[in-house]
């Protein structure tokens, strides 16, 4: 295996925007601790697939320098004076566009303009501030179901060994419309027990049981109504490999019913 070989995929809730200014959520500290606590080692480059890129084809972006993407409304303006100026991934971009068509997805586009959307920018923002790794985004396809996207991620598996970063960013709950505001907040039951769930079924390995979450989940629809911020999951799921050992690496909750439950995979030693 070469020096610079990962075996470790992710999947990092990033919840709200405000991550990257709300000094009171315990999920940015998680993130701050990034390299003295969970990964330190720098990779070569960094692949993200987030919750909050949704195209019908499979689409990699491919730029020479990351614009950074306001995809929200109405939050401080603090938030949209924030830029994280990663270098992009075209080499990257070209090597996941090979892998995922050798293994059947016949249709991956390439986007030469799109930047990072704040599902990538701004876990990065806290895990790597320099800006220094080169990114690269892979949308998703809510067409497609969990098994479609686990497909997706043991199609990548290999740029692991090439010492690159997968990292699923979505949202372990997202149900917008149940958020709870003020200082009386509590995590309602639906939410715990999903997230208790996933936990158990992640960690036993029952990583088909979570491609059909829908099937096998408690409240598996009021978790997540729409499963764009869980398709992130079941990419890192593959990319890890068969039988690789899932970690939970943080816990918290904001609003209630936003869980920034993360998750370590690593692959299984030959």
């Amino acid at each position: 295996m070469e020096d610079n070989a990962i075996m470790e995929t992710f999947y990092i809730s990033h919840g709200s925007p405000t991550l990257a200014i709300d000094d009171s959520l315990l999920a940015r500290h998680f993130l701050e601790h990034w390299r003295e606590k969970i990964f330190s080692k720098k990779p070569n480059s960094i692949l993200v697939i987030s919750g909050h890129w949704e195209t019908d084809e499979t689409t990699v972006n491919s730029v020479q320098r990351c614009d950074t993407i306001y995809d929200f409304n109405g939050f401080p303006k603090t938030l949209y004076e924030l830029k994280y100026p990663a270098p992009g991934a075209p080499d990257l971009a070209k090597r996941v566009k090979e892998l995922l068509k050798a293994s059947g997805f016949m249709t991956v586009q390439v986007d030469k303009k799109r930047g990072l959307d704040h599902g990538t920018w701004v876990p990065l923002m806290l895990m790597y501030p320099e800006a220094d790794i080169p990114v690269c985004q892979l949308s998703i396809q809510t067409h497609g179901d969990g098994t479609y996207h686990y497909n997706m991620g043991r199609a990548l598996a290999p740029l692991k060994v090439e010492g690159v970063l997968i990292i699923g960013s979505g949202a372990a709950t997202h149900n917008l419309g149940s958020l709870q505001h003020g200082n009386d907040v509590t995590v309602p039951p639906w939410a715990a027990e999903f997230d208790k769930w996933l936990e158990e079924a992640l960690l036993s390995g029952r990583y088909d049981d979570v491609n059909h979450y829908e099937k096998k989940a408690p409240h598996a629809k009021l978790a997540h109504p729409w499963p764009d911020h869980f398709y992130p999951l079941h990419v890192a799921m593959g990319a890890a490999g068969d039988n690789a050992k899932a970690e939970l690496i943080h816990r918290s909750w904001s609003h209630g019913t936003l869980s920034y439950a993360s998750y370590k995979f690593t692959a299984a030693s030959n």
